[in-house]
């Protein structure tokens, strides 16, 4: 009978299985649900963390702000890569969008010339980005600061999708060899860079026919620098190539990347094409399915792991905020100590700033517990720091207390040691136990007065 005559023109679309297995997507349970520990985690924040980050500016040193819509956001998934490598195609696949009116365009040429953010919500639907700028419940508000030009080509799309109760995807323009920042009209490598400060997975998606690492891509892996681990590469489109070529184009980008992100362990790359069709005949489709299936293991993982992620990055975040304070405090200090009736405050200020070892206010951060060297910021940005904040304008950490609200300093250390460890241990029960626990990182250590005699 004719009906059995498949279509020759139609690819054949392979079987989605194992996304949904993988994905969890066809589990009936309710996602996890967290919004009792996530109240607790942005109470700690607002009594016990943002006050001394306020009272400090510590916003004018490290330009992170924290907001309500960061501290309740989902995991984001951020897409970078050249143009056409298949960035969209991927996004299009996960989530099951080819041949619906939403699917993200794609083609031959440089198709996303926006940031797309595809995230959850009851019904298809696009929304402008400067509605994303204005909402100041999603954590995409710090994003007005790029300018108009940029919200223009900020979008985002709402897809009903299970996943995407749980992750939000950002697909972003390709990087364009050869192609001057000015073109875009907005600052493309801060907005990456802002996307690359908060994301909890970034697939580098490349194309064996396109491997020519030029400028722009060593620029972004500059950029990447410190999230290595963050960091999966995807050499994307293999069935396209016979085996042995395959090998060749694997061991090129491993040749070109090298150089650019030097760690001792080299990042997971993931060979295999993304995307509906059927693989190529002759080709492995074996591997490619078993790489699909880590690279969603992966994502899984991200997905899981989400809270423990967040409570340990406002734990981070704590713990740069507390130095940050005692080293305003100690040049307060130091300041104060060399203070005559007669002397001229700006002088003798500048002399604290250009040169604090002099006054040994670094090595006295040190000497506090808990404060590792490596987190100690570098002496250059203090001086910008005070340059736009004259020191009178501060106030001693010892001043900062109040008979009802206590003192801020013991508030962030509490927060530090106590509160956010415990809030991570209430997470933790029946699933393995964290890495985070208190026996490895000491972080319930009573600080100890080291110049007492015993």
């Amino acid at each position: 009978p004719p009906e059995e005559v498949e279509d020759a023109s139609e690819p054949t679309k392979r079987d989605r299985s194992h996304l949904e297995s993988t994905l969890k997507l066809n589990e009936d349970k309710p996602a996890d649900d967290f919004s009792g520990v996530l109240q607790r985690l942005r109470k700690i924040y607002h009594a016990s963390i943002k006050p001394l980050e306020q009272s400090y500016r510590y916003n004018e040193l490290r330009q992170h702000e924290i907001t309500d819509g960061e501290i309740t956001s989902k995991p984001m998934v951020l897409f970078l890569g050249p143009w056409s490598v298949g960035k969209s195609s991927m996004i299009n696949y996960l989530l099951g969008l080819d041949d619906t009116p939403y699917q993200l365009y794609t083609g031959a040429e440089p198709t996303t010339s926006e940031f797309t953010v595809i995230m959850h919500g009851p019904k298809l639907k696009t929304i402008e980005g400067i509605v994303m700028a204005a909402d100041s419940a999603r954590s995409f508000s710090p994003l007005e600061k790029f300018g108009q030009n940029f919200l223009e080509k900020l979008i985002g799309i709402e897809v009903p999708h299970k996943l995407l109760e749980r992750v939000t995807f950002v697909d972003t323009p390709g990087i364009i060899e050869n192609r001057k920042q000015q073109e875009r009209g907005y600052p493309f490598n801060d907005v990456c860079q802002w996307f690359i400060d908060r994301a909890d997975l970034i697939f580098v998606v490349f194309d064996p026919t396109k491997l020519d690492v030029g400028l722009e891509l060593e620029m972004l892996f500059r950029q990447l620098k410190g999230r290595e681990s963050q960091i999966r590469i995807i050499l994307n489109k293999a069935d396209s190539l016979a085996t042995q070529e395959l090998m060749r184009v694997y061991g090129a980008l491993f040749w070109s990347l090298a150089p650019l992100i030097n760690v001792t362990e080299p990042p997971r790359v993931y060979v295999s094409s993304f995307w509906p069709q059927e693989y190529h005949p002759d080709t492995h489709k074996d591997l490619f399915l078993k790489e699909e299936i880590s690279l969603l293991e992966d994502l899984n993982q991200v997905i899981e792991n989400r809270m423990e992620n967040k409570i340990a990055f406002i734990r981070q975040h704590a713990i740069r905020v507390r130095i940050h304070a005692l080293l305003v405090d100690r040049y307060l200090q130091t300041y104060k100590d060399k203070m005559t009736f007669f002397s001229d405050g700006e002088l003798v200020f500048r002399d604290i700033v250009e040169d604090p070892d002099k006054f040994f206010i670094f090595k006295s951060i040190l000497a506090k517990t808990n404060v590792s060297k490596f987190d100690l910021p570098n002496r250059e940005a203090y001086k910008d720091f005070f340059g736009i904040n004259p020191i009178t304008s501060f106030k001693l950490l010892s001043q900062q207390c109040s008979y009802m609200g206590g003192c801020f300093l013991e508030k962030i250390e509490k927060a530090i040691t106590r509160e956010l460890p415990d809030l991570l241990g209430s997470i933790g029960l029946g699933k393995k136990p964290n890495v985070l626990s208190c026996d490895i990182t000491g972080c319930g250590e009573t600080p100890k007065n080291r110049y007492r005699k015993p």
